[in-house]
């Protein structure tokens, strides 16, 4: 009876443990009940024992149980896995070995700090452990000192609940053969004592914001604004919007969200940022000139004029004044008769025999043919050399391209802007009269003056001909 109640007072002890730390952040204790077996063969000694680990399941010849509810333990976390448990265990030796013993009274008091690897090995519901403790054991009045060490397995039903198997190897430290043993327990472990940190009523383990004071239709989190949106997922928690702007207010009723409107207090567009634009000219109207009309917004809003009503804007026209054509940038373009005027006197520029040399005769046509370009300030004009059939086709090209370059440097001279200018050669290859007589050989040796149509410069330099 007198070891009874220093059971039940040991276990009393166990069960008011409160100086150690929280079992885990959502139950922080851990009660547990259950049976144990305590056996004394596997532990390394001489006869009537085995060596360690022999026979080890042998549970009928070497296991002693105590039939009922035999062992109780509590336990709470340290943090990051460990956790301290209490237990008290009594039993009945009536095993000893391979001998048989008087049945013994066994208690004992043991406490350890275990680590799980549940959160290690992601199981969830299993949880292996392992621990170092120390304890204290009697046998009817004789008690001893042991280090214990553990391994168990948790299986987890619930948040709550769990199978609990655990063996304890306890080393005795006073040199009896009986001292050393093997203890093994199972039983259910209850965990409880959850926390509520922001004191909304809400456990943290069911509180998705622990730390923040919350409803309970949002799991534990604030609607600040109260417009039944959770802070989290409100865009604007501290002011009362709808769901489909996620939780922001839309004053002008726009469809933007005043968050995002650039002018809350007046509908407007969406690709404006919320700002109106009257003439849908894409330019808001707190920047558009001309509001009303609509215009682009290199001219701030407002519409381009086109002063001489030739379709050409006075933004893109050379000659804003002056009626001309797109073609020719706003400007007016040479006449069909004042390009057969340029050629008139083109046909009549005469060269030095088989060179692109000018003649002296022919100053006074090209100071015409400058004249009238000058009329066009925004034409350019192309050069085109020709010759006759004599001599080699590679020749002939060579020559007419160069006597075309001599007209353009010429022009040059007499002030027409060179990128005005584009000169080629065409060789023999486009005849207007025979080859076959003198006078046609004349027709042919020629440079024609066109309007270059393309617009952009062409080369001009001359082939080096000295292999030729």
């Amino acid at each position: 009876m007198k070891q009874l109640s220093t059971f039940l007072l040991a276990s009393l002890f166990i069960l008011s443990f409160s100086s150690v730390q929280a079992q885990d952040d959502n139950n922080p204790w851990a009660v547990g009940i259950g049976i144990n077996a305590v056996d004394f063969y596997p532990t390394g000694e001489d006869a009537p024992l085995g060596g360690y680990f022999d026979e080890f399941f042998n549970t009928g010849d070497h296991w002693n149980v105590l039939a009922g509810l035999s062992r109780i333990s509590v336990a709470r976390n340290i943090g990051a896995g460990f956790y301290f448990e209490g237990a008290g265990s009594i039993n009945q030796i009536n095993k000893f070995g391979d001998e048989g013993r008087d049945d013994l009274m066994y208690y004992g008091l043991d406490g350890t700090f275990n680590y799980s690897f549940r959160n290690d090995a992601n199981a969830g519901w299993l949880d292996p452990i392992i621990g170092v403790g120390g304890g204290y054991t009697w046998l009817d009045d004789q008690g001893f000192a042991t280090l214990d060490g553990t391994v168990g397995l948790n299986f987890w039903f619930s948040d709550n609940i769990a199978f609990s198997v655990q063996t304890i190897y306890k080393h005795g430290f006073e040199d009896d053969m009986m001292n050393s043993h093997f203890q093994h327990a199972a039983g259910i472990k209850f965990a409880f004592g959850g926390k509520d940190t922001d004191g909304d009523g809400i456990y943290d383990k069911d509180d998705e914001c622990p730390e923040v004071a919350g409803l309970e239709q949002f799991n534990g989190c604030p609607d600040s604004d109260g417009d039944g949106i959770e802070d989290r997922m409100d865009d604007c928690p501290n002011e009362a919007g709808l769901a489909q702007y996620n939780g922001c207010p839309d004053t002008d009723g726009d469809g933007i969200r005043d968050i995002d409107d650039e002018c809350p207090t007046v509908a407007g567009l969406r690709e404006m940022n919320g700002c109106p634009d009257a003439d849908g000219d894409g330019i808001r109207d707190s920047e558009d000139e001309c509001p009303n009309e609509a215009g682009p917004a290199e001219n701030n809003g407002c519409p381009w004029q086109d002063m001489d009503n030739d379709g050409v804007l006075d933004k893109d026209d050379e000659c804003p004044e002056v009626a001309g054509t797109a073609a020719n940038n706003g400007c007016p373009e040479p006449t069909v008769e004042v390009i057969e005027e340029l050629n008139e006197y083109s046909r009549t520029i005469l060269f030095d025999l088989n060179k692109a040399t000018i003649r002296q005769e022919s100053m006074e046509t090209l100071d015409a043919i400058a004249q009238i370009m000058e009329e066009y300030p925004q034409t350019i004009f192309h050069l085109g050399g020709h010759t006759d059939s004599t001599g080699s086709e590679s020749y002939n090209m060579k020559l007419s391209r160069e006597r075309a370059e001599s007209v353009r440097e010429a022009l040059v001279e007499r002030g027409i802007s060179q990128t005005r200018l584009t000169a080629e050669g065409y060789g023999e290859n486009n005849p207007i009269a025979t080859n076959q007589t003198a006078k046609g050989r004349q027709e042919n040796r020629r440079v024609e003056i066109s309007l270059d149509k393309e617009r952009e410069m062409k080369p001009s330099a001359v082939e080096d001909t000295t292999d030729m």
